[in-house]
């Protein structure tokens, strides 16, 4: 990659993470190229929107564990109020959901921290031109969504309260609906998540992503 011509615009990112040194790294790493550069850097969902609106970055790099505001929200925040921002997940998650739901939002791709920095720095110059990059282990994990039955809202809180340790009529209480629909509640997401019995749900829902526990 040359650097860019006189007068030709460098791809201007906003980096999204709670670490420092994660932020420090990736500064790092896209001060290093001729045609990019680091505009701002936030550490939490609200100020990434906030310097977003700001700054107008052309690409957004984004984690997805972000405190307060996660960075699933910031997403789908920053997507309805500019239509075409053009953001990267750069996450540890790795489940279907996650990845299923970033995409959702308006994340134009989904890459892993674990992945080269120049495949890293790939995506992001293909990201820019409107392209959609999936790496091939994310299009993988993605496409074992489509083997599950998906949960609806109401069951996904029903699993946040299991993974809680509340019980059938803790649940009903608060969530405002009776016992015997809270049962059926947790009868479909055992059958949905292919598990026998409740204790099994919180396992599979952390590694598919339904759920995360700070």
């Amino acid at each position: 990659m040359f650097p860019p011509s006189r007068g030709e615009r460098r791809i201007r990112v906003l980096c999204v993470d709670d670490h420092r040194v994660m932020l420090d790294g990736l500064a790092l790493l896209i001060g290093r190229q001729p045609d990019m550069e680091v505009v701002a850097s936030a550490t939490s969902g609200e100020e990434a929107v906030e310097l977003f609106a700001r700054h107008e970055p052309d690409v957004t790099l984004m984690d997805l564990q972000l405190p307060t505001m996660s960075g699933l929200e910031a997403i789908q925040t920053i997507c309805r109020a500019r239509e075409g921002a053009r953001i990267v997940v750069l996450t540890m998650y790795q489940g279907d959901e996650d990845i299923y739901r970033a995409l959702e939002a308006g994340a134009a791709a989904y890459v892993l921290k674990d992945a080269l920095s120049d495949d890293l720095v790939c995506v992001i110059r293909e990201v820019h031109t409107g392209k959609r990059p999936i790496p091939s282990d994310i299009a993988a994990t993605l496409a074992t969504r489509r083997e599950h039955a998906a949960l609806t809202p109401r069951e996904v809180e029903v699993v946040r309260h299991v993974a809680e340790g509340l019980r059938n009529k803790e649940i009903a209480f608060a969530l405002g609906i009776t016992e015997q629909t809270a049962k059926v509640h947790v009868k479909n997401i055992l059958a949905k998540l292919n598990v026998n019995d409740r204790t099994a749900i919180i396992p599979v829902a952390l590694r598919r992503g339904i759920i995360h526990i700070r």
